[in-house]
């Protein structure tokens, strides 16, 4: 019988032995893949193939997996990418996210890490297309058509940027986002203040979301278990306390 196929995709790079090894990967992983070496040659096979989600190196020949990113964006093609980045370069990273981009593996990864950032950009963006506007994240949920967020059943009333913040958190549950990240998205590229903005805001949050108190079965007042999560020195996430370590 033959193995049903998870999603296609298109990888992009110009080294033929990085090229050849995620093929290998993602055939074996059940991906269907086709492939180019340069941006422009990327740019015909991803309006040629419709692809589910685009491998993308950065550094390549001709033009750059970023202005590849813009024009296929500006063509109305709305397929995730995953950058492939040579350098561990913060600024390449917000570049990335700012023309469109969904995630990033650094130079040299590993093949599992890449097949399992494919699948969480996948599993996103699917959750994101289905027609029920509500994300959740445990006992939180924001209603997307009528931006109203509630916890614990309870409203909790939130400030438009605040609203944006935690949205752009419960999209990205269980990944953490550093603050150049959240500052790109939440306050845009050419926002100049002090990244220290995204700290208040984060504590704001907490003092929102995780300070709700609730009545239990037994009469007692509780508080709802802390969603928002800092990893210090790399920035902040939001995750169900159920998938934490240990729980």
């Amino acid at each position: 019988m033959s193995k049903s196929i998870e999603a296609s995709i298109v990888v992009v790079d110009d080294e033929p032995s990085i090229r050849d090894l995620l093929v290998a990967s993602l055939h074996f992983s059940g991906f269907e893949v086709a492939t180019a070496a340069s941006g422009s040659e990327a740019i015909e096979v991803i309006e040629k193939t419709d692809p589910d989600l685009i491998v993308l190196d950065v550094m390549l020949p001709d033009i750059d997996g970023f202005t590849v990113t813009r024009r296929i964006r500006q063509e109305g093609i709305d397929a995730p990418v995953l950058f492939l980045t040579a350098r561990d370069d913060t600024q390449d990273k917000v570049m990335g996210l700012t023309v469109g981009g969904d995630d990033y593996v650094t130079k040299p990864f590993s093949l599992e890490e890449v097949v399992a950032r494919i699948r969480a950009i996948l599993r996103r963006t699917r959750e994101q297309a289905e027609d029920d506007p509500i994300i959740r994240v445990a006992d939180l949920e924001i209603n997307e058509d009528s931006h109203d967020v509630t916890r614990h059943g309870q409203v909790v009333e939130l400030s438009p940027t605040e609203y944006k913040l935690l949205r752009y958190l419960m999209d990205n549950e269980g990944r953490v986002l550093s603050k150049a990240q959240i500052l790109d998205h939440v306050w845009q590229y050419d926002w100049g203040g002090d990244a220290a903005i995204v700290e208040s805001y984060i504590s704001y949050l907490r003092k929102k979301v995780d300070g709700v108190m609730y009545t239990d079965e037994d009469g007692n007042e509780r508080k709802v278990d802390p969603l928002i999560q800092t990893k210090r020195g790399i920035g902040y996430m939001i995750r169900s306390p159920k998938s934490a370590p240990g729980a």
